[in-house]
């Protein structure tokens, strides 16, 4: 499993990471008691054990704040006692008047992506701690669903791929907050308090106000818990989808899949809703997996009646003797000659330049109805000159948690995606070999 335990020694999360093949490693630094250990930490391991690899720290000023540049100053001068490089990233333009924390989350991977890749690097290290991932779990059960509560109640991965290159880690997922500060209070390290983490308007504050209550250390072991048995649970039913999309599916087509019937048969079937809800998101472009009940419930029917048409999550689901397909269906689709060059169109593919794009292979047997086949072509963009367009597992297409890594997988082998690199943990590449 790739969630390291929790209690783990300070000295220890960095020994994981795999930085053999990497020239550079980015920090994100934000000041905060976390951040700074994070950077302390790394730099010392990085200086006993891979003195070749440069550390850069980059801030994120997110310009939300009247303070912000200065504290962004104030983490440059404190990179600059310590001998580390240091960038300040800014978002700038307008910013949405709502959505904005969502908005400045994926503003904040796509500059550290973007920094990371100027300085020759695909990962960007950031200072998660077991209370981020406590908080984090208190919240998802909060609003779960009953179907998979499991699926969300994993918590945040020790790693997350972005855009398909750029691996964000969070080593420090396992150590304690209080325990960082105190390793920063002994060696006379200060840091900066967001007075947002105090502010109660916002749900994590007061999250976090209620586990600094005297049972809060009872929540935080509850939730940890909660975490660890997800990501088992969530790892272990992305090997089975994995293993069920490589034995029943295929892609007779350029956005058509099939599964075979027999598929309905077998005896995992959660495994089977599962593997079920992740094609019905890729083939639709959806961002997240569509509802657990309804779901079952289509794949029942389905298992029910013959010649069977059904929409769920955008994709258009055809029974057949032949075979399941599933496609995009044809409402609402972009302008398939709008599409944004290097961007993602419908969730489906990425635009790249034509001489990086990989050319499509079906997959299995021929078989597939014409009419299906014509519709799937109607689905599909019209790039720009000099521009391609390569398909992207739809759910995972912004973010991968490395949980679902072999489901991934699995699912860009079927429709020709590019291959997704592994974790940059060396248990990962252990367990492969």
């Amino acid at each position: 499993m790739l969630t390291p335990p929790i209690g783990i020694e300070l000295s220890q999360p960095f020994q994981s990471l795999d930085l053999a093949p990497r020239r550079a490693v980015l920090a994100a630094v934000s000041g905060g008691s976390d951040s700074i250990a994070l950077l302390t930490l790394l730099k010392g391991h990085l200086d006993r054990h891979a003195p070749a690899i440069r550390l850069v720290a980059a801030t994120v000023d997110h310009a939300l704040r009247a303070e912000s540049a200065s504290e962004a100053a104030q983490v440059a001068r404190f990179c600059a006692t310590i001998g580390v490089e240091h960038l300040t990233l800014r978002w700038t333009g307008d910013k949405p008047a709502t959505g904005l924390s969502a908005a400045a989350r994926d503003a904040r991977h796509r500059l550290l992506a973007e920094a990371a890749e100027r300085e020759g690097s695909d990962l960007v290290l950031t200072g998660h701690t077991a209370d981020d991932q406590a908080e984090t779990v208190i919240m998802r059960r909060a609003r779960s669903a009953d179907g998979d509560a499991w699926y969300g109640l994993a918590g945040m991965a020790p790693a997350t791929l972005f855009d398909g290159r750029f691996w964000f880690a969070r080593p420090l997922i396992a150590a304690r907050r209080q325990a960082l500060r105190s390793y920063l209070v002994a060696r006379g390290t200060g840091w900066i308090d967001d007075p947002t983490n105090a502010d109660q308007r916002h749900e994590r504050a007061r999250v976090r106000r209620r586990l600094a209550a005297p049972d809060g250390e009872v929540l935080v072991a509850e939730a940890l818990s909660i975490a660890s048995a997800g990501a088992a649970a969530r790892e272990d039913i992305g090997r089975r989808v994995a293993s069920l999309v490589a034995a029943y599916a295929d892609s007779p087509a350029q956005g058509l899949l099939r599964l075979r019937p027999e598929i309905l048969a077998d005896a995992d079937q959660e495994g089977v809703i599962q593997a079920f809800r992740v094609l019905l998101a890729v083939a639709g472009g959806a961002a997240h997996l569509p509802d657990h009940a309804r779901a079952a419930t289509l794949l029942a029917r389905l298992a029910g009646e013959g010649a069977s048409r059904r929409v769920l999550s955008r994709a258009l689901v055809d029974r057949r003797r032949t075979g399941i397909f599933i496609l995009r269906e044809s409402r609402n689709l972009p302008d398939p000659a709008i599409a944004p060059e290097g961007g993602i169109w419908d969730g489906r593919y990425r635009l790249v330049r034509a001489e990086a794009a990989p050319r499509f292979a079906r997959t299995g047997a021929n078989g597939a109805p014409d009419s299906l086949e014509r519709l799937a072509a109607g689905g599909q963009p019209a790039p720009p000159r000099g521009w391609s367009a390569v398909p992207i597992p739809a759910p995972w297409a912004r973010f991968l948690p490395s949980f679902d890594v072999a489901a991934a997988r699995a699912v860009a082998a079927l429709i020709g995606a590019p291959e997704i690199p592994g974790p940059p943990f060396r248990e990962h590449i252990e367990s492969k070999a």
